[in-house]
């Protein structure tokens, strides 16, 4: 198989400008469906809405700038809760290459990060935003939340779901999916495991879309993205234009 599924989609959507530093995000933040914290941007009342799962690291202006990014091309709703109650992986742990890093970030997936504990309040946040007026509301993930994304696309409470570098990956999680996949793993990501998720998904719809980042590293799309260097931005500016046309494909449809 080759690193990229080509469909009928519609050509890639234009993104706004990215901003290599200095970022300034667009929304806000208040609490949400249950969680003390979110950050909001795009319009109260959009006909569609996407739920933004970050990296382990949490709220970085790379994150945040991805989020305005498909607010302001699909003019939806984004929301991104904080997930870990402003207790984020330290970025210094990572790679873990010290046994205080390894057990910094075997800690934080054992509590905080646990995907079962999570995967509940990532449905109430979707049922939120369809009693608050959502017609269509898809999620997308990054890293851990990517993984997060993959199991949530096995139920009904989105009618998409994206992951970009996904961690942990295991081609069972997406023998049940039952909606459109977008997956962009990095050279660090398994392709070749990432590889048979895609396959699974392109026979559950036509609009799954799949590409591999083979000169990028884990983490180059979030908080671990150095949008100063030019590879990295030209594959940062080049997988949101992708998700935003995989989204408005299915929002479309």
């Amino acid at each position: 198989m080759s690193g990229e599924i080509k469909n009928d989609n519609k050509a890639c959507c234009s993104i706004p400008p990215v901003q290599s530093e200095g970022y300034e995000p667009k929304g806000s933040y208040g609490p949400y469906a249950g969680l003390d914290k979110a950050y909001f941007v795009g319009p109260e009342d959009a006909e569609n809405a996407i739920v933004f799962v970050f990296d382990i690291f949490g709220y970085y202006p790379q994150t945040l700038q991805a989020a305005d990014i498909l607010a302001q091309t699909l003019n939806v709703r984004v929301v991104m809760p904080d997930w870990f109650r402003g207790k984020p992986m330290d970025l210094r742990h990572f790679p873990p290459l010290t046994d205080e890093n390894k057990k910094a970030i075997g800690d934080f997936f054992g509590d905080i990060g646990r995907t079962d504990k999570r995967l509940p309040e990532l449905y109430a946040v979707a049922e939120q935003l369809k009693k608050d007026g959502a017609k269509k509301v898809a999620s997308v993930g990054q890293c851990w939340g990517g993984k997060m994304n993959i199991l949530a696309g096995a139920t009904d409470h989105f009618v998409a779901v994206a992951a970009i570098h996904p961690a942990f990956t295991d081609p069972a999680d997406a023998e049940k999916l039952k909606v459109p996949l977008a997956l962009f793993p990095s050279k660090d990501d398994t392709p070749d495991q990432c590889q048979i998720q895609a396959e699974l998904a392109k026979k559950v719809s036509p609009l799954s879309d799949y590409k591999e980042y083979l000169n990028m590293h884990h983490g180059w799309a979030a908080a671990r993205g150095d949008l100063q260097d030019p590879e990295n931005l030209k594959e940062y500016e080049d997988v949101y234009s992708r998700l935003a046309t995989f989204f408005r494909n299915v929002f479309d449809a």
